[in-house]
Order: structure tokens, then C-alpha cells, then sequence
């Protein structure tokens, strides 16, 4: 039985400041999560904190790229090999957020180790690009930029670390969860990439859709498949603590029924949670609701 490990990434590096001179607060979803006795409930061994760089957007402004894009490819580095060390040795990696940033440290530990796909739970299509800003407006927030930097889209310093570009290949990709207005589905669409709406997951089922996922990654020679998971991909009614609480998205029973046969599947290599801002939740409403989805599909028996 492999061991779930659980990993603190409380960065922030990759979202806009909430409010001139504040920071993003999700950097404490890995400490609410614990409070709420995670590690235990996961029956998880301890994997530690990799410690993010300072947020500091210093004289950035718009139209020079992603900003703290130095602080984050050196996180993404430092990241990346602790989860490397752990997926490498049999472990299943839990790892807390943070912003969507931090999947790149997880895409670019298992591009080191092979050829993997991701479930991309997101209540976004994150594909903001240098190719499509007339639409998507310009670079500048990587957790915005998400699916498109791990499919190799966007500049090079975190695009291409290692000379591994691209760390996830289009067809590799299934994103789940995204509003059914989502201005990237045409996108999407039109580069093959695997998407299913909310919609969509309402009128197939989402165990139906969860499991047309995993035959679609058997489908290709995959190592196996990782997880990402943004709170936003729930709707605001159940889950108002992120940054952009946009409605129509899933309900908690319907991303638990999504979750589970992807968290059943042995070529599953772990999750990361992103985006839930305890700020945004003084009753701590939203990390108990994470913490309960977490160990009713990743719990070890």
C-alpha cells in the first residue's frame, strides 16, 4: 500500500494582490487544513513545508510578463524535487497550497520522472497566454495562466524549467468543472484539449464522467495522472472563500463523485488543493468542508 505523505506549498507568488498592500491569503490553506486535523484523518505521514519566497511585487507593471517570475521558478524548482523524492519512493503526495501556481512544481517533478497526464478540477479554463491576449487580456498572474504554462504556453523561465517544456502535453489534460460560459472552451476546443463543464458533468453524472477520464489517460502510455484540484471549481454557495467566487459551479456531492474514482485508481499520483482563502472565511467553514472532501476520498483505510 503506497503511503500518503502529506506536504505543505503555502505560496501565493502566482495571484494579484486582493487590495493595494495585502497579500493573497490562500498562502493559509495548508494551515487551516491542518487545524482541522488533516494529517491524521488522511492517516498521512508528515512530508513538511517547502517555504515560498517573499511576496513582493516590487516596480512590476503590466506588460513585463508574470510577476515574482524569478521567486516562482525558483519555488517550482525547490518544489518540485520534494515531490519528485516522494512519487519516485512509491509515496502518494497530498500537497497544500497555495495558488494554482504550485502545480508546476508538481507537472515538472513527474516530467522528470516520465510522462504523465492531469485532471485539471477548476472552476477555470486558466489558459491565459502570450498567443491569446486580445481575448484573455495580458500575462501577468501565473495562477491565472495555470493549464497553459503546464502545456508549455508562456515564458520560458517557467515553461521550460529543466528543458522539459511542455510538462504535460495537450492530450494529457482532462479539466473538469469549468462554468459553462468559460471563455476558453473554444480554445480548448480547438487544440483538442479534453473538457467537460459543469454542465456537462450534471447531465452525464459525474462518476460517468469521471470514469470516461480515466479511460481516456489509459488510452495514452501514461506513467499515470495527477490531480488538481481549485476550490473555485465549487459554487460560491458552498464554497465563497476563493478569490473569484464566479456562480454555476459544482456542488460538494458532485465534486466528491468526481473525485473518488480518480482517487481509486492506482495510476493516481497525488493531488494538490489550491485557492481556499482562510481571510475570506473567519468561520473556517470552507476548510472544514476541504478537509471532510479530502479524507472521504483519500483517507487511508
Amino acid at each position: 500500500m503506497r503511503r500518503t505523505v502529506l506536504i505543505d506549498a503555502p505560496s501565493n507568488l502566482g495571484l494579484r494582490p486582493p487590495a493595494p498592500g495585502t497579500v493573497p491569503g490562500c498562502y493559509k490553506l495548508a494551515g487551516a487544513l491542518r487545524e482541522q486535523g488533516l494529517l491524521r484523518r488522511l492517516g498521512a505521514l508528515e512530508g513538511g513545508v517547502v517555504v515560498p519566497p517573499r511576496y513582493d511585487l516590487g516596480d512590476w507593471k503590466e506588460g513585463d510578463g508574470d510577476f515574482n517570475a524569478a521567486a516562482l521558478a525558483a519555488y517550482t524548482g525547490r518544489l518540485a524535487t520534494r515531490i519528485e523524492g516522494h512519487v519516485g519512493s512509491g509515496d502518494f503526495p497530498v500537497v497544500l497550497g497555495g495558488d494554482c501556481s504550485i502545480l508546476l512544481g508538481a507537472v515538472l517533478a513527474l516530467r522528470r520522472l516520465g510522462r504523465y497526464g492531469v485532471a485539471y478540477l477548476d472552476g477555470h479554463g486558466d489558459f491565459r497566454h502570450p498567443g491569446n491576449a486580445a481575448l484573455s487580456g495580458p500575462v501577468g498572474a501565473a495562477a491565472g495562466e495555470g493549464l497553459a504554462q503546464i502545456t508549455g504556453r508562456g515564458q520560458a523561465d517557467l515553461t521550460d524549467l529543466d528543458g522539459l517544456r511542455p510538462y504535460v502535453r495537450d492530450e494529457d489534460v482532462c479539466v473538469l468543472g469549468i462554468r459553462d460560459v468559460d471563455e476558453d472552451q473554444e480554445e480548448l476546443t480547438g487544440l483538442g484539449i479534453s473538457h467537460a463543464p459543469v454542465g456537462e458533468i450534471r447531465r452525464r453524472g459525474p462518476e460517468t464522467v469521471a470514469r470516461d477520464v480515466l479511460t481516456h489517460f489509459q488510452h495514452s502510455p501514461l506513467d499515470g495522472f495527477w490531480i488538481h484540484l481549485d476550490a473555485d471549481v465549487l459554487d460560491p454557495s458552498v464554497m465563497p472563500a476563493v478569490d473569484s467566487p464566479d456562480p454555476g459551479g459544482l456542488l460538494t456531492g458532485e465534486l466528491r463523485a468526481l473525485l473518488a474514482p480518480l482517487a481509486a485508481s492506482p495510476r493516481c499520483a497525488g493531488i494538490n488543493v489550491t485557492i481556499y482563502d482562510p481571510d475570506r472565511d473567519p468561520e473556517g467553514t470552507g476548510a472544514a468542508l476541504l478537509a471532510d472532501l479530502l479524507e472521504s476520498v483519500f483517507a487511508q483505510p
